[in-house]
C-alpha cells in the first residue's frame, strides 16, 4: 500500500534559527498575520540550528499551536548552510522563500517579494538598503558585497541577504555545502537563472544576539575565491592553472636568457646574481607544476564527467 503523498503548495517559508528563544514566537505571529491575509497555500519551516537556549521549545509550542508549522531540529550546530540545506529538503511549494529568524526581516515584506519574483525572475535577493547593524557588521558587508559584484558582474547590492524568494527549481538545481549560503545569487546566475533585487525593510535585533561580525569576512573572501574557481574554471582548469603555469614558467625562461647572457659576456653570474638565478629556477619548476596540475584537473573532469553537469534546462516541450 502506497504512504501518503503530502499535496504540493504555493510557498514554503524556510527560517534557520539558533538561540533565537525571545523571536520565534513574535515571528510566527507576524507571519501568520501576512499568510492569512494572502490567498496562497503555505507551510512554515523552522530549522533548529543546535540551539543552547529554549528555542526548541518555543518551537514546539508553535507547532502545536498552527497546522502550518513544521520544525526540523539538528543534532547541533552545524551552519547556515547545512540548516538551510534542511529546510529545503523538507520544503514542499512551488516558491520557497528564506529569511532569518532574528525579526530584522519583516514578514510585511513577503507579498513584494513574491510581485518581484512574478516579474519574470528565478531569484529574488532583498536589499538592506537602510540597514540596522552596528559598523562592524556593516563594513564588512560592503566590503565583501562590492568585490563580488566586482568580479561576477552581477548588480546585487546584498548577496548575503537571508530574505530571498526562489523558485523551487533554483534550489533543486545548486549544490550547497560548506558556507555556500552566501552565494546561492551567484551560483544561480551562472546557471543562467535570472536574478534579481528588492529593497526591503531592516529592522534592529531586539532580542538575542548576532552570530555573524567582522570576522566572517575572510572566510566568506575564501570561499568566494572557491566559488569563483566552481563557476569560471571548474569545467576547464588548464585554463586557470595551465595560464599561470605559463606565466611563471616564461619569466622563469626569461631571467635565465638573461643571466646566460651575462654569462655570454664573462660576468660571474653565481656570485654577482645568485638571488635571480634561484629566483628564476623557482619560477619554471612552479610554472610547470602549476601547468602538469591543469593537465591532471583536465583528466580528472574527462573520467568524472556528467552530462547533466553541463547546463541547466529552463522547459521541455516534448510528446514523448
Amino acid at each position: 500500500m502506497l504512504g501518503h503523498v503530502p499535496a504540493p503548495l504555493d510557498l514554503s517559508l524556510v527560517i534557520p534559527v539558533m538561540d533565537e528563544e525571545g523571536n520565534v514566537e513574535e515571528l510566527h505571529r507576524r507571519l501568520s498575520s501576512v499568510l492569512d491575509s494572502m490567498p496562497v497555500t503555505a507551510e512554515i519551516v523552522f530549522v533548529d540550528d543546535g540551539s543552547r537556549d529554549a528555542t526548541v521549545a518555543r518551537l514546539e509550542e508553535v507547532f502545536r499551536a498552527d497546522p502550518r508549522v513544521r520544525v526540523v531540529a539538528l543534532r547541533r550546530n552545524f551552519g547556515k548552510t547545512a540548516a538551510l540545506v534542511a529546510g529545503f529538503a523538507e520544503a514542499r511549494g512551488d516558491v520557497v522563500v528564506t529569511m532569518d529568524g532574528d525579526l530584522q526581516d519583516d514578514p510585511a515584506e513577503l507579498p513584494r517579494m513574491l510581485a518581484a519574483l512574478d516579474a519574470d525572475l528565478d531569484l529574488v535577493s532583498g536589499w538592506k538598503r537602510l540597514r540596522h547593524d552596528p559598523w562592524t557588521k556593516r563594513f564588512p558587508s560592503k566590503f565583501f558585497n562590492a568585490t563580488v559584484r566586482r568580479f561576477t558582474g552581477i548588480p546585487l547590492h546584498d548577496f548575503n541577504c537571508g530574505f530571498k524568494a526562489y523558485r523551487r527549481e533554483v534550489l533543486l538545481d545548486l549544490k550547497l555545502y560548506g558556507e555556500l549560503h552566501r552565494f546561492i545569487p551567484v551560483l544561480a546566475y551562472w546557471k543562467g537563472y535570472r536574478v534579481g533585487e528588492l529593497a526591503v525593510q531592516h529592522h534592529p535585533r531586539r532580542s538575542g544576539q548576532s552570530k555573524f561580525g567582522a570576522g566572517r569576512l575572510f572566510k566568506g573572501l575564501l570561499d568566494f575565491m572557491k566559488v569563483l574557481f566552481l563557476t569560471r574554471y571548474m569545467q576547464r582548469p588548464l585554463q586557470l592553472f595551465g595560464l599561470l603555469g605559463l606565466v611563471l614558467s616564461g619569466l622563469g625562461v626569461v631571467g635565465l636568457l638573461y643571466l646566460g647572457l651575462l654569462k655570454a659576456l664573462g660576468q660571474s653570474v653565481f656570485q654577482a646574481h645568485g638571488p635571480l638565478l634561484f629566483l628564476s629556477g623557482i619560477l619554471l619548476i612552479s610554472g610547470l607544476q602549476l601547468f602538469v596540475l591543469g593537465l591532471l584537473g583536465e583528466m580528472l573532469r574527462h573520467y568524472g564527467y556528467e552530462p547533466s553537469a553541463e547546463y541547466s534546462v529552463r522547459r521541455r516541450l516534448s510528446r514523448d
